[in-house]
């Protein structure tokens, strides 16, 4: 974060809200370390992940337009997390043109991760779903120095894939089995390993960003 904006550090716990369906919101955070995830809770209690936040990230730069949550954001794992006034950041941007393009570069990229998942959930098969989340996880934590070699920690659980590719955790359970008996990924304690990118990345139909 530029030396020209203020903010504060927070700390939480799994489970714990970062912000509530409609609830206003002055600030908004960047993740330092740790995994939070935005959803939509249906009338039957069915919820469908919208977006995972992931070190590096801010949720949600619109706060500072409209501040105000569309959707709760919780806290997956241990999190920790800078606070920044939205009034703060909005004068910093006027002032800092690098800031600025960090921050608009952070919205484009946002919005070609939104854009991949509504295909992902629209027209994909469940294989090639998961195939994509664990390509693009790999590659967002990749730029950002928290893979090691070919694997990562994964905190999600079965319930969270499914609620994230529109799955059953039935479902979700009989894909990653077939995923492993193709010899694409190993999955065991909390950590993810991709055995044969290339192969992921085809049954994935995955293109990094970018490129």
């Amino acid at each position: 974060m530029s030396d020209s904006v203020s903010y504060t550090k927070l700390y939480l716990r799994p489970h714990q809200f970062l912000a509530r369906e409609n609830e206003s919101q002055p600030a908004i955070y960047r993740i330092l370390e740790g995994w939070a995830h935005r959803f939509r809770l249906l009338p039957d209690g069915r919820r469908q992940v919208t977006r995972l936040f992931l070190p590096g990230d801010y949720c949600e730069m619109e706060w500072a337009q409209n501040g105000r949550s569309r959707e709760p954001i919780v806290a997956l794992t241990n999190l920790r997390a800078l606070r920044i006034e939205c009034d703060d950041l909005l004068y910093a941007l006027s002032k800092d043109h690098e800031l600025e393009m960090k921050i608009w570069s952070k919205i484009v990229s946002s919005s070609y991760q939104l854009s991949e998942w509504i295909t992902n959930l629209g027209r994909k098969t469940a294989l090639e779903r998961l195939s994509y989340l664990f390509c693009e996880i790999f590659e967002r934590l990749r730029t950002i120095n928290l893979t090691y070699d070919d694997q990562f920690v994964m905190p999600l659980t079965q319930t969270d894939l499914a609620d994230i590719t529109g799955l059953t955790s039935v479902h979700v359970n009989r894909t990653l089995k077939q995923m492993r008996e193709k010899g694409l990924i190993e999955l065991q304690s909390k950590w993810l390993r991709i055995v044969d990118m290339p192969e992921l990345r085809k049954v994935a139909l995955f293109q990094p960003e970018g490129r």
